[in-house]
């Protein structure tokens, strides 16, 4: 306490002089407008740049959080972008001719619409599910087809869905087909690899036909009716004991962005299926005997 007194005894008049100073400023600035104003605009400036300093500051610490809500605020415009790019060009997009005539062919059968919920590519035996089942009328062993061409066959129903083994499928059912416009017919198999390409066999060597031509079910498989579209000839081999051609088909269903398909549940197919079957199990029963 005494060395603080002798301090101020020491420098009391510098204090008295700071005082007598901030009076002086005081009463300058206050009774005066003209130094008033230059007061005001100079504290207003360095207040000013202050607060943007300390703003700048804050800016910078708080980056990360700025760019966290940055990048998710992208990702749900990336997806918002995404499928309104997706419905403007359904929208849109013309139905191809071929299409068009295979969705008026199919409408003259009884379809379930379904929507694809599942979709394999990259396997040997690839299968698909749709969300359609039983309660909406579907069985093991209907066809099911798109607005371009054929898919594959129902396999394994619960009540509300299916699954489906697709043309891509090696253990898929051999497929009746014929070549659009002539009566030669073959079965339809895939053998892997390329998802856009399936294969005619057992095509009579006598068939006249050119590359180019259409391949469609024929009906004799029991599950599709005729007409159904399945591709297009693109080229040609012999088989490999030479009594038959092999054609390789382009497939004009596109499996990479298959969304909506039918089930056709003809009751004339399922007749004929239940025909044939009651034909086996007779003939079963009659070589057993």
């Amino acid at each position: 306490m005494k060395n603080l007194l002798d301090f101020l005894l020491k420098y009391y008049h510098w204090a008295v002089f700071v005082v007598l100073e901030v009076i002086c400023i005081v009463l300058l600035f206050q009774y005066n407008s003209y130094q008033g104003s230059v007061w005001f605009s100079t504290a207003n400036f360095i207040a000013g740049r202050f607060c943007e300093a300390t703003s700048a500051v804050e800016s910078f610490f708080s980056l990360k959080k700025i760019n966290k809500d940055l990048t998710l605020r992208n990702y749900y415009l990336e997806r918002q972008v995404t499928q309104l790019r997706r419905l403007y060009q359904e929208a849109t997009q013309p139905i191809d001719a071929k299409e068009q005539e295979q969705a008026d062919y199919l409408s003259q059968y009884q379809l379930v619409p379904a929507k694809v919920i599942s979709n394999e590519l990259n396997k040997a035996d690839n299968l698909l599910t749709i969300d359609k089942g039983s309660v909406d009328g579907v069985e093991e062993g209907m066809g099911v087809a798109c607005g371009k061409g054929i898919v594959g066959v129902t396999y394994i129903t619960s009540a509300h869905y299916s699954v489906v083994i697709p043309v891509l499928n090696s253990q898929s059912s051999r497929i009746s087909c014929a070549i659009r416009g002539h009566d030669y017919f073959g079965v339809l198999r895939w053998y892997g690899g390329d998802v856009a390409y399936a294969y005619v066999e057992d095509i009579p060597r006598h068939a006249r036909f050119k590359r180019g031509d259409w391949v469609e079910t024929n009906g004799y498989s029991s599950i599709f009716p005729p007409g159904v579209l399945i591709g297009q000839i693109v080229e040609v081999y012999n088989s490999r004991n030479g009594i038959s051609y092999k054609l390789k088909v382009r497939l004009s269903t596109d499996f990479g962005n298959l969304r909506d398909v039918v089930v056709i549940t003809d009751k004339s197919i399922a007749e004929r299926m239940q025909l044939m079957r009651a034909a086996k199990d007779s003939l079963k029963l009659n070589v057993n005997e």
